[in-house]
């Protein structure tokens, strides 16, 4: 594909990479509670390091895939964005200010993904038809 990348896609690939570091370092935050033997259920804490950093890993990978403009990286995105706001909503009696953080980067995300520019950015061009 050809031509340059839409700003917006920017700030979605950014605003990915910033929730992938917040995964990474919530994984090795339980890394190290773990190694320094302060969790209390050793399993659960290995459980959930093993899954925020798989999170965050994916996360990367879809961002690097948007930049690159393949189509396959908006369904996994879009699919966690939905999620978080899911889990956020729960939180949001607990924790508010942190609720409504993670609703509106999700939302950001979700809309961005579905504006008409990043959409035709990461939509690969039709094949020519041949004649027959």
């Amino acid at each position: 594909m050809t031509g340059t990348r839409p700003p917006v896609l920017l700030v979605v690939c950014c605003l990915i990479v910033l929730e992938a570091a917040a995964f990474a370092g919530l994984g090795l935050a339980l890394a190290a509670e773990l190694l320094r033997g302060r969790a209390s259920m050793p399993g659960a804490t290995a459980f959930l390091t093993v899954c925020a950093l798989g999170v965050a890993g994916l996360l990367g990978l879809c961002a690097r895939g948007l930049w690159n403009r393949r189509r396959w990286a908006r369904s996994p995105v879009i699919m966690w964005q939905i999620l978080l706001v899911c889990l956020a909503v729960f939180e949001f009696g607990a924790q508010p200010a942190a609720a409504s953080v993670v609703i509106v980067i999700a939302g950001a995300i979700g809309c961005g993904l579905l504006l008409p520019p990043v959409v035709r950015a990461t939509t690969p061009p039709p094949e020519p038809q041949s004649r027959s």
